[in-house]
């Protein structure tokens, strides 16, 4: 994950928001969790920038999209608690989604401020970009798979 390409999928993330007129916190980590680029638009909550970053660090450490994790740790669900560990940084709703390059995670990216689908359209938006800049084809296989 080179500075240059985390900086473009903040940008992408921003010109969703925007079309959508939410303001947003977004971050991009690589692999291992770590920031890689943040951007806080003017007027976003002040939750944020800890929600978003958590939530591309969720979706990496998981290999999964938040979304599809907050089912999965649903009351019944084979990943049921899964928030309350990771020491508070896991966040499982809408918004976190990884990428992945030759079937390895690369990075994610995490938006928040926004509704749900809101944050998640955002997140999205970068993912497609990503796969569409890399030639990858979006993940088809549930996030179980990678367990």
């Amino acid at each position: 994950m080179t500075l240059g390409t985390a900086e473009r999928m903040v940008a992408v993330a921003r010109e969703r928001a925007e079309q959508l007129g939410v303001l947003v916190s977004i971050a991009v980590v690589d692999r291992g969790g770590h920031l890689v680029a943040f951007a806080r638009m003017n007027g976003a909550e002040i939750a944020g920038p800890t929600l978003a970053v958590d939530k591309a660090f969720t979706s990496v450490a998981h290999s999964a999209p938040t979304a599809e994790l907050a089912l999965l740790a649903a009351p019944g669900g084979p990943l049921f608690g899964l928030q309350a560990n990771g020491g508070g940084r896991y966040v499982i709703f809408p918004g976190g989604v990884p990428f992945r390059e030759k079937d390895l995670i690369v990075g994610g990216i995490g938006v928040s401020g926004a509704t749900a689908p809101e944050d998640a359209s955002c997140a999205e938006a970068s993912a497609e970009w990503f796969r569409a800049m890399t030639g990858e084809s979006r993940q088809a296989r549930p996030p179980e798979a990678d367990r």
